[in-house]
């Protein structure tokens, strides 16, 4: 289950950090409290997670899966850069977040 939390935790970072663009400085009263709520949560389950996750493991596959997120999401909602290079580096990441919890896996931590 800490993997699964995790995962949504990541998730919940990619919610925050896009969010962040959406309060415009936390001057938006319903984007800035959703963008709080999604970093109480997500932080709530890194914390979670890591009963059970090495936390330089931990740390790096949550700030991966953040970073591949908001990466992919400024492509689509923003307009952001789609070049080969950039996509090739994210797909980088999401090797290094796999190899990650193979490695953790094969440890024995779960």
């Amino acid at each position: 289950m800490a993997w699964f939390y995790l995962v949504v935790a990541g998730v919940f970072e990619c919610g925050w950090a896009v969010g962040l663009k959406y309060t415009e400085g936390f001057t938006k009263f319903v984007p800035s409290l959703l963008t709080v709520s999604a970093m109480a949560i997500s932080f709530g389950l890194l914390s979670v997670a890591m009963r059970s996750i090495p936390i330089g493991t931990a740390y790096a596959v949550w700030t991966g899966i953040g970073a591949v997120g908001v990466a992919i999401t400024g492509m689509f909602l923003f307009g952001e850069s789609k070049e080969i290079m950039r996509i090739v580096c994210l797909f980088l990441i999401v090797v290094g977040i796999i190899g990650l919890k193979v490695y953790a896996s094969s440890s024995g931590n779960n």
